[in-house]
């Protein structure tokens, strides 16, 4: 698998990877509804660099940018989509992997992931197994086609002193 930073020409692979998702509600923070434009306005901020990850074409895509601005700005957030048809491949923790390189070496302290939803067990885990904490739970905060309302979850890892 190779990771490497999205270009304009991906635009079209990335909305195809991001719209399934975004279409289920069940993940993301955004109108199930949610035109191409808007998808990718919000996955490719100017704030973030973008990557994909190619194995016989594009099977994931994550971003990487500053958590806040300001005080914050120390610390990133990042997003990830693996492409429905390469779940279970590794695709997400090879993303994981390279964004926890990539912030590192971009010079943040920590990545925080603002928003995971309690229901999302499968990247919970991968998150967990890769050290980071759940620092905060916001009741009810998410509604799920599925489960209805269910927690979100704050979850966090330093990325200075070795760790």
């Amino acid at each position: 698998m190779i990771l490497r930073a999205a270009t304009e020409a991906d635009r079209g692979a990335i909305w195809e990877i991001l719209r399934p998702v975004f279409r289920a509600g069940d993940t993301y923070t955004v109108d199930p509804d949610i035109s191409e434009a808007d998808a990718l306005a919000f996955w490719c901020d100017p704030k973030a660099r973008v990557f994909v990850a190619e194995e016989d074409g594009i099977v994931g895509t994550y971003y990487i940018r500053p958590n806040k601005d300001g005080g914050g700005a120390h610390v990133c957030n990042c997003g990830y989509v693996t492409a429905p048809a390469a779940q279970g491949r590794g695709v997400a923790r090879a993303m994981l992997a390279h964004s926890l390189e990539t912030a590192r070496a971009m010079g943040f302290r920590a990545m925080q992931y603002n928003f995971v939803v309690a229901t999302n067990a499968r990247a919970i885990a991968t998150w967990e197994r890769a050290g980071f904490s759940v620092v905060g739970r916001l009741p009810g905060a998410f509604f799920s086609p599925a489960h209805g309302y269910v927690d979100a979850l704050v979850m966090f890892k330093e990325l200075v002193d070795g760790t």
